[in-house]
């Protein structure tokens, strides 16, 4: 490295170094002629080397500090840095202090110095200090189970939904720059205000793009609290979502990892949601999204998508294989490639607002009905490749009219994964199953464990249907996951707490894409079943149970009433006989004459 090196030297090397420059979204850049006041720092006189300031106050700032070359970096010149930390932090949350000579470099989280790479590195660099390296999914569960008691008994908010729109729309707006930290012991009023405001702003391009976001802002104004004075509550709960949005931006995020978890663990508390609709878990919709074979260039469609997570575990999984949210390819999975329709108007703005603390405003979704002429015709549209579902069981909500639907408005030979009862295709119409695989072909049946839906009480079965093509009598694939690994925690619902679903997992995967390898496996004829057949546990019988039955029988022909002459017997024995008891055996000796011996 060069010796004695200008300030100024120093303060363009750095910016070459950390690659500040202007963005549509960031302020950046070096020189120290602009003050703090100038960027918005109202009355802060002070001057910053170098900033890098993104007008999401949410995200994280930078402020660079430069010395000559042969200024140490020592007390005063970490007062100096500290001072402009300091400055910077009455607007963002999290700010980097970085402390440079050319040769030696000291950067600060905040107040604290950390340790970081000897060289100076690019900006992405120290941003990546605020980020969460590794999910606590036990420490989300926890905090999930608390908004949800606050929210219930604190605030008073006694629908489930409005209890799951309210903390989705406060973790949308802390997404896009609310800073709820800076909202505590400011009143409800103004935290409220808050969270509506930056929805509303900041979503504006989204909203002109898609309508669902007024939906969004329409139920969050609904809700109802029956108490609002409560600060600490407020204040617990804002720490709360504040630290679930960390997570949600962590590098470790695959989709359902937080977003999962905190869907499932608010509707843990009811068996059924009052729409008909059972959530999938998190390591089902991966299993679905690996068993199709989905790609990052494929388009797919869940017709009755819920709170979204099959379209969340797909975003993530395809942006992960092309390469980072950073990519053009990201954007246009985001915008082109992801469609759902929910019919509920709540849980289809917890599906907007899934989507959209992910940084999506972009998703296809549309609150339809997936049973009318309209929906179809919007399906078709969208040139679908993969449709991953788990749709309303129940006749009531038109079960079977949404998977004929779905099968009749895709591409053909369009893989079709639905999430179903066991036996519901052998329960629909005759006439409407004839119709379905007249036009699509049944190529797969994967029966799920029996406890997946343990707070539902229904078993099933993913049913794998090839569109466009006729069964035409041809057999299908079946075989049972009898396991998935999963245990059930008291008040906790079902977790991988050993650590097996990954393995587990790969397994089965293998066993569907090759169809063999497990002994449950099964080739089924349609005309026969439309499901996996549980082997019939041969037929048995004892020497002791048939020796019984023919006593009984016995008895019936003589007119002897079973349960009188068992009741008889046991009484003498008990209370009519002599008990014998020598060294080497016990007896029973009866008033009658009758011995009975144990053999002792």
């Amino acid at each position: 490295m060069a010796k004695n090196l200008t300030e100024d030297a120093v303060c363009d090397m750095a910016r070459d170094i950390l690659g500040l420059a202007d963005t549509d979204d960031v302020r950046a850049g070096v020189g120290q002629l602009t003050t703090f006041n100038q960027f918005g720092f109202s009355g802060a006189a002070d001057k910053p080397d170098g900033w890098y300031l993104p007008k999401n106050r949410n995200e994280v700032a930078v402020i660079l500090e430069t010395k000559g070359s042969s200024v140490q970096l020592k007390q005063p010149q970490v007062d100096e840095i500290l001072k402009n930390v300091h400055i910077a932090q009455s607007q963002y949350e999290k700010v980097v202090g970085i402390l440079y000579n050319s040769e030696d470099v000291r950067v600060f989280k905040g107040d604290k110095e950390v340790r970081t790479a000897a060289m100076l590195q690019r900006v992405s660099y120290y941003l990546s200090l605020f980020t969460v390296d590794k999910i606590d999914k036990e420490r989300i569960y926890s905090l999930t189970a608390k908004i949800n008691n606050c929210l219930h008994f604190e605030f008073g908010i006694k629908s489930l939904y409005h209890r799951m729109i309210f903390t989705a729309c406060a973790l949308v707006a802390e997404r896009y720059g609310a800073g709820l930290n800076r909202l505590k012991d400011l009143g409800y009023s103004t935290f409220h205000t808050a969270i509506h405001s930056t929805l509303s702003k900041s979503l504006a391009k989204s909203r002109s793009q898609n309508m669902k976001i007024d939906i969004l802002l329409e139920e969050y104004s609904d809700i109802k609290m029956n108490t609002t004075d409560n600060q600490n509550a407020i204040n617990d709960f804002i720490d709360w979502v504040v630290e679930i949005s960390e997570c949600v931006n962590s590098n470790e995020w695959r989709g359902e990892d937080v977003m999962g978890i905190f869907f499932n663990e608010f509707n843990r508390y009811k068996k059924k949601s009052e729409s008909g609709q059972v959530f999938t878990p998190e390591h089902i919709t991966d299993f679905i999204y690996k068993i199709l074979e989905v790609n990052m260039d494929d388009r797919v469609l869940d017709a009755t998508c819920g709170s979204g997570g099959f379209l969340v575990k797909a975003m993530a999984n395809m942006i992960h294989e092309a390469g980072g949210m950073e990519t053009a390819k990201a954007t246009e999975i985001k915008s082109q490639q992801l469609y759902g329709i929910e019919f509920d108007r709540e849980i289809f703005a917890l599906a907007c607002a899934n989507m959209l603390i992910h940084k999506d405003g972009k998703t296809n979704l549309e609150q339809m009905d997936t049973r009318t002429e309209a929906a179809c015709d919007w399906m078709k549209s969208k040139h679908i490749t993969k449709v991953m579902m788990n749709p309303p069981y129940e006749n009531k909500y038109g079960c079977m009219t949404i998977v004929e639907n779905v099968l009749d408005s895709v591409e053909p030979h369009t893989m079709c994964a639905f999430i179903l009862p066991d036996k519901r295709l052998e329960k629909a119409s005759k006439v409407q199953m004839k119709r379905i695989l007249k036009h699509h072909r049944l190529r797969k049946v994967i029966k799920l464990p029996e406890d997946l839906f343990f707070n539902v009480g229904v078993t099933t079965s993913i049913f794998v249907f090839e569109s466009g093509v006729a069964q035409a009598g041809k057999e299908f694939f079946a075989c049972y996951m009898e396991s998935d690994g999963l245990a059930t925690v008291k008040n906790k619902g079902r977790h991988d707490i050993y650590g097996k679903w990954a393995d587990i997992e790969a397994r089965w995967v293998d066993v569907v894409l090759k169809q063999s390898g497990d002994t449950t496996c099964q080739w089924i004829n349609p005309a026969e079943h439309l499901s996996y057949q549980v082997p019939q546990k041969p037929f048995e019988i004892s020497e002791e149970d048939f020796r019984k039955t023919a006593m009984d029988y016995l008895m019936f022909q003589r007119g002897i009433d079973t349960k009188q002459f068992n009741d008889s017997l046991l009484s003498t024995m008990l209370y009519s006989s002599q008990v014998n008891d020598g060294e080497e055996s016990v007896s029973v000796v009866m008033k009658k004459g009758g011995t009975v011996d144990d053999g002792n």
